[in-house]
């Protein structure tokens, strides 16, 4: 478990920043947006009680339950030795798992069925309103590619 630490307090770091910056919006950015960058970026308040692209509507529960289970995996995944990229990548996602299911538990009037707050948009395209959970699980990604992208050819062999 010792190992799992250093990961763990990332997670926790992702998890207070998306907390944080989800209050500021709840109180910021109801009634009217912040134009960040006119036409490219913009600070809102919505609500999701599904997924990205409304997929999974109120669907909540299951998505807190799939969050709970991928955050569980990923601490006893950190608890053994892998590369530091595959570390950080882990605990982002880890983090931003735990970081939206917080709202889940928290938001809703049952168990694990509250709606996550979304607060960052793009205006330049069609995308949906995201947070800094989300941003955390997609920037894991970049790091898992990247990571693999360089590691040397005969790791990618074994």
């Amino acid at each position: 478990m010792r190992r799992a630490l250093p990961w763990v307090g990332l997670m926790a770091l992702v998890v207070g920043l998306d907390q944080l910056t989800k209050r500021w919006a709840s109180t910021a950015f109801q009634d009217e947006p912040l134009h960040v960058i006119p036409n490219v970026l913009e600070f809102t308040y919505g609500e999701n009680t599904g997924a990205a692209w409304s997929m999974f509507t109120d669907g909540g529960s299951v998505l807190a339950l799939v969050a709970t289970v991928v955050v569980v995996l990923i601490v006893v995944a950190l608890t053994r030795e892998r590369a530091t990229f595959e570390a950080v990548a882990l605990a982002l996602i880890g983090g931003g798992a735990a970081g939206n299911l917080v709202d889940r538990v928290t938001r809703g009037p049952g168990l694990a069925d509250g709606a996550v707050i979304d607060w960052i948009r793009f205006t330049f395209i069609d995308f949906p309103v995201f947070n800094i959970a989300d941003t955390s699980i997609t920037f894991a990604v970049v790091v898992l590619l990247v990571g693999v992208i360089r590691q040397p050819t005969s790791q990618h062999e074994s």
